[in-house]
């Protein structure tokens, strides 16, 4: 028992509660105890010698003397490699088409066609496949190497190998493996999920687990709630980005720059990935930083487009208690004149916690709470969990009982577990049919009037006062039809629960872009939503871990992700408060959240200067509105993240690569956050071009360090010289803040404005800035008046 387990029973010890959380922890160990195969002898393979190789379109196989390679090239670039004869299918992470579409499914996996111009070719100690990006050889002992076309080396894989039971099949389902691999000495390491540390991560192991790290967590707590084998790897050398396609537990242990043996005198860092099971497949995309991404996400699916509303400033709290209280909350940021976009209700609001319910003592008359708000503008989210109180009579029990609904054992048994309702069943979302019969329940949550939908405690999480604080790992599960258990199931929980979710309000409200964004997940949980921080601690390390975790999940494929502002746990100081709700204005989920024994979120509960403060940010979120819509629309089209790191535009810098304490908010912002107590001035390293100040306009070139003032106020940011701002002006309307170019230089940006909740095709708007007889001209791309009232900023000197 760790440090965490004992914190965990001493806290459980006592109540009923905890005696039923202790009656399941150890129901479920002696499940897995009972069910999951005995460890036994093992033997130990590598691929050994090339025995011959086929060309195939896209490139072809390599077979082995103790296994076989596959090696296809995608249409769009993006290399496949699969060992033991896996293929790209099935998959939980590949769209169903190469572009996102609404209606996409977990088990709906497809992947783009061959690249034909792509052929497995002899070469030397091996073989090659010349792509337009890529070359990739093979040699003849399984190395796979990935360089660009020049030459320079992105990535080399070496053998792999296996441990495989006796007497099991080479390629067996429970085969355990591990792949190690070498990249450039200077190359940087991001992704892996949402961690909480980086954005670059730096040498260590990290688990691939989704897991309630339990009460709160700080920067070195890992792992946390969602984990996928997604890294971004940056170096002089080039970018690339690579994905290994199993669900399976695993750990990657990243390494710096060290001598590399059968490397010359060349200096390499890498990793090693171990798995416990599932094939050993993996893709590789390379190129700039937005062209990586976009190739990902029209791999995976392209980000959800999430209602407008939805980019305004939100407030939550477990424990409202009362529609008095909601309202009373609603009017307070009436009086002192916040912008409010939307009320998030927690567990306290539904009947003795059990989900599609609502305590109508406290909430009589919800639909009327939610429409005199929806006047407000403001829209009521609804969370909700996927534990199911095990109680007869409960309408969501017995539905999900007539159709088999409920995980169960390997005995045929439902596997129960305890929640927030007492003793609960999970529904087994890998089931097409269950998750069309979750979908329908969220009829209930339309009903109510909730706008939209959050999904929490979906790793999925079973109390435990000892152990894993989840399912069996016994528990058996439908995995599309092909079967399994929790082992392959656990990972992607919450991505199948937020596919159902998604499909059912698609189908219950079909004219609205759905809203709906999820604690846990997994690879191409874009598709359906964006996520958030989960309960990161009250604390100046919490803060730095909140930044870290968008940077990170944004070049995953996640774009629409943020903190609880303020942290879940505690009470911050008004210091801490307010400049966690800064960094917070300019990230795209932009929320105040806290526990139910923490301290209150609200921006009055901090003094007067505090609400001046918040007020400013809230002012400056509601005019950047216009800009962060343009952000959505284009991570939707493209992947590229609304929240960048500094070297986005500039990966050759390696004085940025490191940096995680600031970030580019698109092309057009950089900000600069304070994250340490006491700080009233920062310096930031600034990325290529030059920069201006928005708050005094001084302008600053790039590729320096300066210093920027960071009074209460506000936090440093910085505009880049040639920007055309989309932005609210004082009647609302959309006008044009331009940030003068560099004298002899250009600039420009973009627009988008169309439906805000439905599906109507937007309309996108192209501007350009340049210098004629010594004044700043604006126009359309292509020629003409910009059609708006355009605010010039900046100086020419």
């Amino acid at each position: 028992m760790d440090a965490r387990d004992l914190l965990r029973s001493v806290r459980m010890a006592g109540s009923a509660q905890g005696w039923r959380t202790a009656r399941s922890a150890w129901r479920r160990q002696r499940a897995d105890a009972r069910d999951l195969p005995r460890h036994g002898a093992e033997r130990a393979r590598v691929p050994g010698a090339a025995l011959r190789a086929e060309p195939m379109p896209g490139g072809g196989t390599v077979h082995f003397a103790r296994s076989v390679l596959r090696v296809r090239v995608a249409a769009g670039g993006a290399v496949f490699c699969g060992w033991d004869g896996a293929g790209p299918l099935p998959s939980y992470a590949l769209a169903a088409t190469p572009k996102w579409a609404p209606a996409h499914d977990p088990a709906d996996g497809g992947c783009p066609p061959a690249d034909p111009r792509a052929l497995l070719e002899p070469d030397q100690d091996g073989w090659r496949v010349v792509s337009e990006r890529m070359t990739v050889r093979v040699s003849v002992h399984g190395a796979v190497e990935f360089r660009t076309p020049g030459g320079r080396l992105l990535r080399r894989e070496l053998p792999p190998r296996w441990w495989d039971p006796v007497g099991a099949a080479e390629g067996s389902r429970g085969t355990r493996w591990v792949q190690r691999s070498e990249t450039p000495a200077d190359a940087r390491v991001y992704g892996l999920g949402g961690r909480a540390v980086g954005p670059s991560l730096p040498a260590g192991t990290y688990r691939l687990w989704n897991t309630d790290p339990g009460g709160s967590f700080e920067p070195g707590d890992d792992p946390l709630y969602i984990t996928m084998p997604v890294q971004m790897v940056v170096a002089d050398a080039g970018c690339h980005l690579v994905f290994h396609d199993t669900t399976w537990d695993g750990r990657v242990t990243l390494r710096d720059g060290e001598e590399g043996a059968g490397s010359g005198h060349d200096r390499h860092g890498g990793c090693e990935l171990r798995m416990d099971g599932g094939p050993l497949r993996y893709w590789v995309i390379a190129g700039t930083p937005s062209r990586v991404l976009a190739g990902w996400t029209a791999l995976t699916g392209r980000p959800a487009l999430p209602p407008r509303w939805a980019l305004g400033y939100q407030h939550s709290r477990w424990g409202f208690g009362s529609e008095q209280e909601v309202r009373r909350v609603a009017a307070a940021y009436r009086e002192h004149k916040l912008p409010l976009s939307a009320l998030h209700l927690d567990i306290d609001h539904l009947d003795g916690h059990r989900i599609f319910t609502v305590d109508r003592a406290r909430f009589p008359d919800l639909p009327g709470l939610a429409a005199e708000l929806a006047e407000q503008g403001v829209r009521l989210v609804s969370i909700v969990d996927p534990a199911v109180k095990a109680e007869p009579g409960l309408a969501a029990y017995d539905g999900g009982r007539a159709v088999d609904a409920f995980v169960r054992d390997a005995r045929g048994r439902e596997v129960r577990g305890v929640v927030w309702p007492g003793e609960a069943a999970f529904p087994d979302f890998t089931d097409p049919a269950v998750r069309a019969w979750w979908g329908g329940l969220y009829a209930e949550r339309v009903a109510q009037g909730f706008a939209g939908v959050w999904h929490d405690m979906n790793e999925p999480v079973s109390f435990a006062p000892f152990g894993e604080p989840t399912l069996p790992r016994s528990a058996r599960h439908a995995l599309e039809g092909a079967g399994g258990d929790h082992r392959q199931a656990h990972n992607v929980y919450g991505l199948a629960m937020a596919a159902a979710g998604y499909r059912g309000l698609l189908e219950l409200r079909p004219q609205l872009r759905p809203f709906l964004f999820s604690r846990s997940g997994w690879a191409g949980m874009q598709r359906y939503g964006g996520t958030w921080s989960g309960d990161v601690a009250t604390g100046w390390p919490g803060l730095r871990a909140s930044l870290a975790l968008v940077l990170g999940l944004g070049l995953c494929g996640v774009p629409y992700s943020g903190p609880d502002v303020g942290g879940f746990t505690g009470s911050p100081s008004p210091e801490l408060y307010l400049r966690w709700f800064q960094l917070g204005a300019y990230l795209p989920f932009f929320r105040t959240h806290s526990a139910i024994d923490a301290g209150r979120r609200e921006p009055w509960g901090f003094g007067e200067q505090v609400l001046e403060h918040t007020r400013a940010a809230l002012r400056e979120r509601a005019r950047l509105m216009p800009y962060l819509e343009t952000l959505a629309h284009v991570a939707h089209r493209t992947g590229a993240p609304y929240a960048r790191p500094l070297w986005w535009n500039s990966p050759g810098d390696r004085a940025l690569r490191d940096c995680g304490d600031a970030f580019l908010l698109g092309d057009s912002l950089l900000v600069a956050p304070v994250l340490q107590p006491g700080v009233t001035a920062r310096s930031v390293r600034l990325p290529r071009g030059l920069w201006y100040d928005t708050a005094t306009g001084e302008r600053y070139p790039g590729r320096t360090r300066v210093r920027l003032a960071a009074p209460p106020g506000r936090i440093p940011v910085l505009a880049r010289a040639g920007a055309v701002l989309p932005v609210a002006g004082a009647d609302g309307a959309v006008e044009l803040e331009v940030w003068a170019p560099r004298e002899g230089r250009t600039g420009g940006g973009l627009l988008f404005r169309g439906d805000p909740e439905g599906w109507r095709r937007p309309r996108l708007e192209r501007f350009v800035t340049r210098w004629e007889d010594g004044e700043v001209v604006v126009e359309r791309d292509g020629g003409g008046a910009p059609g708006y009232t355009v605010r010039l900023r900046g100086t020419a000197s």
